[in-house]
Parts: C-alpha cells; structure tokens; sequence
C-alpha cells in the first residue's frame, strides 16, 4: 500500500508543479491567466498578496513541489532519506495547508475574487497532507510495533 500511497504523492505534486510554473510564467510575462469564466486570477496574482519580499508565492509553491517530490524520490536511496522524509513531507503539506487556508481568505474577504489556479494547488495540498498522513502514521506504527508482529 505504501508505494501506491507514494506514487499517488509524486503524481500530485507533479500536478501541484505543474500548477505552479503555469501561475510563474503567467507572473513574469504578464500574460493574461486562462481562467475563462470561472474567477479572476489577473486580481488574485496582480494582488499585493501574490508575493512575499518580492517572491511570487507561484514561486514558493512550486519550489515546495519541487522538495516534496525530490524527498518522495530520494526515500529508497538511504536510510536518512527512508527515516526523515515521511515527517518532512508532511510537515511541507501541513504548512502548505495552512498557508493556503490564509490565501483563500484573502482572496474571498479581501480582494472578492477567486483564482482557479490557486484553489487547485489548496486541493491538492490538502490530498498530500491527507495520504502523507497516512503514509506517517503507518510508518508510526510499524516503527511502534514489536517485531513479531512486522514478521521479523
């Protein structure tokens, strides 16, 4: 179940990525986002909101993708990587999770509009938080369990 549970994670914060380099881009060349008649992104990422100390948050998420994925890669190359990734990826998600709970108040009291972009990244930040929580209270419980019981 676990690699299941861990090929699921690549995939979203392949997509999580994915979301993010499209917001950068839309960011850096001024392009006009596509978010048809569903919200307003040019509001939400032209906002004095889209950027910390002069970084896009487009940026941030998707340098977050980027370590979440590498961790997700890097747990079958030692025992570091095996032992400390599964807390470290939940606590980016959870951080991601929480963030993004403060950028859609923003967005909805605030500056009253919505960018689809943006929702999409909560959503998959909160399935990564989910299944990597799962993923940790397994690990949890098989670093727990008497031996016998792992078959050893």
């Amino acid at each position: 179940m676990d690699g299941k549970l861990r090929t699921a994670l690549i995939l979203l914060a392949v997509l999580g990525l994915l979301d993010s380099i499209y917001l950068v881009w839309v960011k850096y060349t001024g392009a006009y986002a596509l978010c048809g008649p569903i919200g307003n992104c040019e509001s939400v990422n032209s906002s004095q909101y889209s950027e910390i100390f002069g970084i896009p948050i487009s940026l941030l998420g998707a340098g977050t993708y980027v370590i979440i994925i590498v961790l997700l890669l890097l747990e079958n190359r030692g025992q570091i990587w095996a032992e400390f990734s599964f807390m470290i990826v939940f606590g980016m998600s959870l951080i991601g999770v929480l963030y993004s709970i403060y950028l859609t108040y923003i967005e909805v009291a605030v500056l009253k509009a919505i960018c689809p972009y943006c929702v999409i990244s909560a959503i998959i930040l909160v399935i990564l938080l989910l299944l990597s929580g799962i993923r940790l209270s397994i690990s949890l419980g098989e670093s727990n369990a008497p031996s016998e019981y792992l078959g050893d």
